[in-house]
């Protein structure tokens, strides 16, 4: 089974239609690497994505505890691509795709394509316990940063209120599952909430007086990372009051409980608040992609793909970043960074470009920068490949990193302001909680609108 692409030269007189489903870092460097300014230019480029604008992933989190608002790390599509005249974007939801025809549907109707680039990305697993998602949000999306902070407050407000004491440590009791970037950052980032950020803001209790928990189901934090660092990185994050458990696992989540595993021994910690940063799955555009095209996922939802990003059988549909398993070695897989993303999205660019001028270029190779994870102030670890570096020096590169890698100046400005008045002043002010509150509809059916 072929794609159109890989059987049919571009019709004459048309530009060759290169349809990229997905707008996170592969989809958004594929687009831009194919743009033009000239409209008679050599593809059609239509990006299509569930949403209009672009996120910084990596500084989700930030969103997630206060330390940023979400135009800081979200641009429109349309904004970032405005210069390229060969490239439109369109907003909607991809369900289905034809390979033979060359064919993707969307909500509001079927583009075709001559080169499909997939770049949907991942979300979470919960481990078959789908049952979990409403007491422990993950962190993919604003809605779930959003939803995320609204947890993270509220915890905070409602112990402010309560006067019994078993509630008020439930409330004041944060459980984070899974010691990779994200969940290392997001305990840290609490612990300089709880010990430093918000001290002297409350009345009734002492916010240094939580308990944050950090569940990891390998023997230490940051496993990828190489045992000096994961050790510098659990240092720090006890330095913020967050203990973390080795080696166990989440039994189960239910409304005021999480009951963990360490060993033979289950613990049943109290809590209203528990933050998912474990594991994840296919995309659902993904798993369609997998049945459409006959190609097995792997254990973690991922599509296995060829030295030059496509899929076995079909040389016209590219998978990039995250949805993708693109292996260096025999069960060596590359992880699911932003910048494996970004060069996987940069190469299937100058492939096509390359196959139009008749010629070819070597398999796709990542050129690994080193790796960073920041937790908390003035403490970060990374490991550049050539020098592993831990504390200020690398929180500070880490800081300048990130904000050159925000996508437009007008964001570096502001995160740059943002951080340098919280860093001086220990305040953050986006500690807003959004949304209807969880118990508005109980108490309204109960007591009226009084």
């Amino acid at each position: 089974m072929t794609s159109p692409a890989s059987n049919a030269e571009t019709a004459p007189n048309r530009p060759h239609r290169v349809l990229i489903v997905g707008g996170g870092f592969a989809g958004l460097f594929a687009a831009k690497a194919l743009g033009e300014r000239r409209k008679d230019a050599d593809f059609e480029v239509t990006l299509l994505d569930k949403r209009n604008f672009h996120l910084f992933q990596p500084l989700l989190y930030q969103v997630a505890t206060g330390g940023l608002v979400v135009g800081d790390i979200a641009t429109p599509h349309r904004v970032m691509l405005r210069r390229y005249k060969n490239v439109r974007c369109l907003t909607g939801t991809a369900y289905d795709l034809d390979p033979e025809q060359g064919k993707v549907y969307h909500e509001f109707g079927e583009l075709e394509y001559d080169t499909l680039i997939v770049g949907t990305g991942v979300k979470h697993s919960y481990f078959g316990h789908d049952e979990w998602r409403p007491y422990a949000p993950g962190l993919k999306t604003v809605e779930h940063a959003l939803e995320m902070r609204r947890k993270i407050f509220s915890a905070f407000e409602r112990a402010e209120a309560t006067t019994d004491p078993e509630r008020r440590k439930a409330m004041m009791t944060f459980v984070v599952v899974g010691a990779g970037p994200t969940g290392v950052e997001l305990a840290g980032a609490l612990g300089e909430l709880a010990h430093h950020t918000m001290v002297n803001d409350f009345r009734s209790i002492d916010p240094r007086e939580v308990t944050i928990l950090l569940v990891e189901g390998a023997p230490r934090v940051l496993p990828v990372y190489d045992d000096k660092l994961s050790a510098s990185a659990e240092k720090m994050l006890g330095e913020l009051g967050v203990t973390v458990f080795k080696e166990s696992f989440v039994e189960n989540i239910e409304p005021g409980r999480v009951t963990i595993r360490r060993g033979k021994e289950l613990e049943r910690v109290h809590t209203e608040t528990v933050l998912w940063a474990a594991g994840v799955t296919t995309s659902a555009f993904g798993r369609v992609l997998a049945e459409r095209t006959g190609v097995e996922l792997d254990r973690q939802g991922k599509l296995p793909v060829e030295r030059d990003m496509s899929l076995k059988g079909h040389p016209g549909i590219f998978v990039v970043g995250d949805l993708g398993r693109y292996e260096t070695e025999p069960g060596k897989a590359l992880p699911g960074l932003a910048p494996v993303a970004i060069q996987q999205g940069e190469y299937v660019a100058r492939l096509l470009k390359a196959r139009h001028k008749g010629s070819q270029i070597k398999p796709f190779r990542y050129v690994d920068k080193g790796t960073m994870a920041v937790i908390g102030r003035n403490r970060a670890v990374g490991d550049l490949n050539f020098m592993r570096i831990t504390g200020f020096f690398a929180w500070a590169l880490w800081v300048a990193i990130h904000i050159w890698s925000l996508m437009n100046i007008e964001q570096r400005l502001s995160v740059m302001t943002n951080w340098a008045w919280k860093y001086i002043t220990r305040k953050s002010g986006s500690r807003l909680i959004t949304g209807d509150p969880p118990h508005t509809r109980e108490i309204q059916s109960r007591y009226g609108n009084k």
